[in-house]
């Protein structure tokens, strides 16, 4: 668990050093702006409405000219300061500790799908030559020293506070999970479904990270995050956009995302979108809801051992959940067929829209054909694996009662 909290710790941190040479600062100000401090408690949704109510379909994201970007700072120069590191290592370990012991939905879960959104993100910042983007020979170390070539990348390889947002979302997105899907969470009428309605465990994990991020003893590390109204509410925007895109369950989500990804990439209707800029912004966030997306699935479009240890791990807190009463359905009689379906009506063409994007260069070809392999590996060895997951989870449920017994 330590070495994981320290490894998102060096990612965020990295994210940190880029936000601050953006910015053109030698070092990060540590302090947060009184009026901006108080302005936090109203950035947030007003009274009576809900997460879902804060989505936006586009948003604006944070554009730098050409001397901007030549002269921004080497991140590697640019220190954050302890006291911020260290209230981003208390932030990430209570984050952690936040995280149920289920067999899917954990930290290591977080973890996985942060590894892949850093993966696809660097794909994107470094994509090849051709495209527009990459790196100088001179400084290698700059997250970016070149514009965003015909909008390639429609913005988001040179706003750092973009991609911090995206990542903090990944390492967020499940805190608290409970290990069953919201549609058991509303049959039960559980505390949070009466309070949230839809979306449940997404808005549950958002409200309790931001609220946390939001103490005084976080103060440091929010004023390194952002430091004008402006940074705020696109920081705050990204997240929210970003959390409710994990939730794939939601028919009506789903729906309004195909639509938007039409409006967005459709060869006869994006021109027609209004101008550049906001056709750029509203590519740049189906963008990132698709990424965040892919990641949260990643293991469908990795190697097959590392599909099969987490399709394991998912039927194993599934298959709890009947076996403990909260689900009436037996998840090992459609477990083979629902994974071809997957496949087939959500991983597969979310990994084509990703190569059609064409932000993520070679990993959007790698993750359609890992995907495409491991259906087909699926179809042939799908019935065994779901009859080992069975006789290994009652296995281990027989070996815990004979504990049980003997204490």
């Amino acid at each position: 668990m330590e070495r994981l909290v320290e490894w998102n710790v060096e990612i965020l941190t990295s994210l940190l050093q880029q936000i601050v040479a953006a910015r053109g600062d030698i070092s990060s100000d540590d302090t947060l702006d009184p009026n901006l401090s108080s302005f936090e408690n109203s950035v947030v949704y007003q009274k009576g409405s809900t997460v879902p109510d804060e989505f936006t379909p586009i948003i604006p994201l944070k554009r730098f000219d050409v001397d901007e970007l030549k002269s921004r700072r080497t991140p590697s120069s640019i220190k954050i300061g302890d006291e911020v590191r260290s209230q981003l290592r208390n932030f990430i370990s209570s984050i952690a500790g936040m995280y149920r012991d289920n067999a899917f939905h954990n930290f290591e879960h977080a973890g996985h799908v942060t590894a892949s959104v850093k993966k696809l993100l660097s794909r994107i910042v470094n994509t090849d030559s051709g495209n527009g983007l990459g790196r100088s020979n001179d400084r290698p170390d700059t997250a970016l020293d070149l514009v965003d070539l015909a909008g390639h990348s429609y913005g988001i390889t040179s706003d750092p506070l973009t991609q911090f947002a995206v990542v903090f979302s990944a390492i967020i997105h499940d805190v608290d999970h409970p290990g069953v899907p919201n549609a058991q969470l509303v049959k039960e009428n559980t505390r949070s479904a009466q309070i949230y309605k839809k979306s449940i465990a997404e808005q549950n994990s958002m409200e309790l990270s931001w609220d946390m991020l939001m103490g005084q003893e976080y103060a440091k590390l929010r004023a390194c995050i952002y430091q004008t109204e402006e940074e705020l509410r696109r920081f705050r925007q990204l997240v929210v956009n970003t959390m409710m895109a994990t939730d794939i369950a939601d028919k009506e989500l789903q729906t309004l995302r195909k639509n938007r990804w039409d409006a967005a990439f459709s060869t006869t209707t994006s021109s027609a979108n209004g101008s550049d800029t906001e056709s750029a912004d509203r590519k740049a966030t189906i963008v990132i809801e698709h990424l965040i997306q892919a990641s949260d699935v990643a293991h469908t479009m990795q190697h097959w051992h590392v599909y099969k240890k987490w399709n394991e791990s998912y039927f194993m807190e599934c298959y709890g959940a009947y076996k403990e009463g909260r689900v009436d359905t037996d998840p090992s009689l459609h477990w083979y067929q629902g994974e071809i379906g997957f496949f087939d009506y959500y991983v597969i063409p979310l990994a084509k829209k990703l190569q059609s994007c064409g932000v993520s260069g070679v990993s959007s070809n790698e993750y359609l054909n890992y995907a495409t392999q491991n259906r087909d590996e699926w179809s042939r060895e799908g019935n065994a694996l779901v009859l080992e997951y069975v006789s290994k989870f009652n296995k281990k449920a027989g070996r815990k009662m004979t504990a049980i017994d003997e204490v």
